[in-house]
């Protein structure tokens, strides 16, 4: 099967990008009990307007979860590809697939909250953004978070990703949560350091009403 050209559209920016360093990671994670809070180094963000739910069936994208779309935001499936073509490679982050691309254009942004999705397993959330970071390459300042959501246990990494095209660093985004189906990756990037914070109140808003099913 072939990808949407939108979504291929979608992914020039994730490929442009692509650079040569290897990550690093600092530790902000403990032993202790997840607790609320929110995101790790997120300026204070206006709250996004609810606008339905996106994994469910006829959402847009069915995912082993469902979390609260921000108004405007457009979510659309990615289909699979043969992982030995010439985009097979681009699809693919570490231990996890991209399964969901949501258009923040609608919403005036330039940006994606892009859904991955690994295979079984027993890897924590923690050792999915690992590997999901060390995969990005070009990240510094990575800093991993326990948070707790209602009932709902999640693992976020905020880092900073350099590349020789963009004018300067870009903060990110990423939480992630173990499901019967397989570990799923949520991760915000954006143009720039400025449209990524314009876009983290509905990232906030997908973070905070993350459930399983």
């Amino acid at each position: 099967m072939v990808m949407t050209r939108r979504t291929v559209r979608g992914l020039l920016s994730a490929l442009l990008a692509a650079a040569a360093l290897t990550g690093c990671s600092s530790d902000a994670d403990s032993a202790d009990a997840a607790k609320p809070g929110k995101s790790a180094g997120a300026p204070a963000a206006k709250t996004a307007a609810r606008s339905g739910t996106v994994g469910g069936a006829g959402s847009g994208c069915e995912l082993p979860v469902t979390f609260d779309l921000a108004e405007d935001w457009k979510p659309e499936a990615v289909l699979p590809v043969d992982p030995d073509s010439e985009l097979g490679g681009f699809l693919t982050q570490g231990p996890v697939d991209l399964v969901c691309e949501i258009d923040a254009k609608p919403a005036g942004h330039i940006g994606y909250l892009r859904v991955w999705q690994g295979k079984g397993g027993d890897a924590s959330p923690r050792a999915v953004l690992e590997g999901f970071v060390k995969a990005e390459e070009n990240t510094s300042e990575v800093t991993y978070t326990r948070l707790r959501t209602g009932k709902q246990a999640v693992t976020e990494v905020t880092y900073t990703f350099r590349s020789p095209l963009m004018d300067g660093p870009r903060l990110t985004h990423a939480f992630a949560l173990a499901t019967p189906d397989g570990p799923v990756v949520v991760h915000l990037g954006g143009l720039d350091t400025d449209e990524h914070e314009d876009m983290l109140p509905a990232y906030e808003l997908a973070r905070k009403s993350v459930r399983v099913g």
